[in-house]
């Protein structure tokens, strides 16, 4: 008697496990070229906006170029810093152009942007 009361007590929390998500998969929502309001800072300009051609003639030769569609990151380091920039395909066409940048030191700690920016185009 005694166990009957147990397992039927027990059941409310059995209950509690059993998962009722959505499994439906979803298309990725489309993505917005648009500069975000993080990527307008003064300083930044010389490459917000640009293409792959003129980051290279800026900082040289990429150390990483990696293609994932419909993106495309360009990697530059120095001993300052690493900056990845993303370029994205405008929404009319043309030509990928940086959109976001991420910078960080080569141990991870964040860097300010327009410093490595910086410290990348006095290499």
């Amino acid at each position: 008697m005694i166990r009957k009361f147990l397992i039927l007590l027990s059941l409310p929390a059995v209950a509690g496990c059993v998962s009722t998500a959505n499994n439906r998969v979803t298309a990725a929502p489309p993505v917005s070229v648009a500069p975000s309001p993080l990527n307008t800072v003064r300083g930044l300009d010389i490459v917000m906006g640009k293409t792959a051609g003129q980051l290279t003639r800026l900082f040289g030769k990429a150390q990483q170029d990696v293609a994932e569609s419909p993106a495309r990151k360009l990697q530059f380091a120095s001993g300052a810093c690493i900056l990845d920039a993303y370029l994205y395909p405008p929404e009319n066409g043309g030509e990928e152009r940086v959109t976001h940048i991420d910078t960080r030191r080569s141990d991870g700690a964040e860097v300010d942007r327009v410093s490595c920016v910086n410290a990348l185009r006095i290499r």
